[in-house]
């Protein structure tokens, strides 16, 4: 008998999307078996993840499940599956010399990958399957030299690779890596587990909030890049013009406690400076309570891109949020909309431009969001059909 395969990623913290990947790759492969892994032995089922070991010894089939994996380096990785008191305390000892950073990572995550969401086929077996499902990396054009070296080597050897947006595929194909499209596996979130969804609905803190807002809401997240008074000020302004506008309340919700996420204290802030009665704080941190108040929602503002997929696989208008940090980087929400998205669904717009940017999405016609949805669910299921084979018992 052999070994189970490997499901590799991230969701060994506690980050929305990759808390979803590996339910949806079970309920798209029914009857496979896998071990579920990542850099570290968490357990997240109070969350509603998986219980995550780490990478065995030459496995002998690994699926990458997606995400944002591809430009992810050890420091960051290290610091993400930190409690949040350690993570910002070796955030203030890294310094302008990478090399004392990158030990101290190595040491942490017990590998000397530098890209350790990346693994190649040496790692594996003798005839091993190697599989990238949908992954993503804009940041390519940020990597060092060695770290592009890394990635390029295990993509490769890959048996399959699929990646979730232009901006990927154009690096990786300037590099002569030929990587098809394939849209975000949360695109089959409604598929796979609506019945699920619709219970969290009508019990518990989603249906608090819907009886809070009769008339519906707009379900609101942001990361903790958008601490800054001005973009509080300007998120504030739009969000209130916007709910005075359509009547909708805001439901402010967490798409991660992992470092670098959200932070609730910013979202009360952001509460604080909206008109009494406009919002509420959405308190369940658990997969499918998230899952579910994006669906009975009106439509989703947020910075998370899997609050958008999710918001997408439903019909939903939506519009992301780009960090103020973000500069002249290529941005994963709005490489993901360029790709999939019709040109009428806004892409990811400043905190300044959210009324507007609302009052676009909630006009396009709902028939265009669900042929849109219905289109990219297609499309997942037939490049899951070109490598799900590869898979043996």
């Amino acid at each position: 008998m052999h070994p189970p395969p490997v499901l590799f990623g991230a969701f060994d913290r506690h980050n929305f999307g990759d808390l979803l990947f590996p339910h949806l790759l079970e309920a798209l492969l029914p009857g496979q078996v896998f071990d579920f892994c990542g850099l570290a032995a968490r357990d997240l089922r109070a969350f509603g993840g998986h219980r995550v070991t780490p990478l065995p010894a030459r496995p002998r089939q690994l699926i990458h499940a997606g995400g944002e994996l591809l430009t992810c380096s050890a420091w960051q990785a290290a610091v993400m599956l930190l409690e949040p008191a350690a993570a910002a305390e070796a955030i203030s000892r890294s310094g302008d010399d990478p090399a004392p950073a990158a030990a101290w990572a190595a040491r942490q995550l017990g590998t000397s990958r530098s890209m350790p969401y990346v693994v190649g086929h040496d790692a594996l077996a003798p005839g091993g399957k190697l599989v990238f499902n949908a992954v993503g990396g804009v940041d390519w054009g940020f990597l060092a030299a060695a770290q592009r070296d890394e990635v390029k080597a295990a993509l490769q050897q890959a048996d399959w690779l699929s990646v979730r947006d232009h901006v990927t595929q154009a690096a990786l194909r300037a590099e002569r890596i030929d990587a098809p499209l394939c849209p975000d596996p949360a695109v089959m979130a409604a598929d796979c587990f609506g019945e699920t969804i619709r219970q969290h609905q009508d019990t518990g803190p989603v249906k608090a909030m819907r009886d809070a807002f009769p008339h519906g809401y707009l379900a609101c997240q942001f990361s903790a890049d958008f601490a800054d008074d001005a973009s509080l000020d300007a998120l504030a302004h739009g969000l209130s013009r916007a709910a005075a506008a359509t009547g909708l309340g805001v439901a402010l919700f967490r798409a991660g406690a992992a470092p670098w996420h959200d932070d609730p204290a910013l979202h009360e802030k952001l509460r604080r400076r909206l008109p009494p009665g406009t919002a509420r704080m959405f308190p369940s941190l658990h997969l499918w309570d998230i899952c579910a108040l994006i669906a009975a929602s009106r439509g989703t503002v947020c910075s998370s891109l899997h609050g958008r997929i999710v918001a997408l696989a439903y019909g939903l208008p939506r519009v992301s949020l780009m960090p103020p940090q973000q500069g002249r980087r290529p941005d994963k929400r709005a490489a993901f909309a360029e790709t999939w998205e019709p040109d009428a669904v806004p892409r990811s717009v400043t905190p300044a431009q959210i009324e507007p940017a609302l009052m676009q999405a909630l006009a396009v016609p709902v028939g265009v969001l669900r042929e849109n949805a219905a289109r990219l669910r297609a499309h997942y299921l037939r490049s899951l059909a070109q490598w799900a084979g590869l898979l043996t018992p």
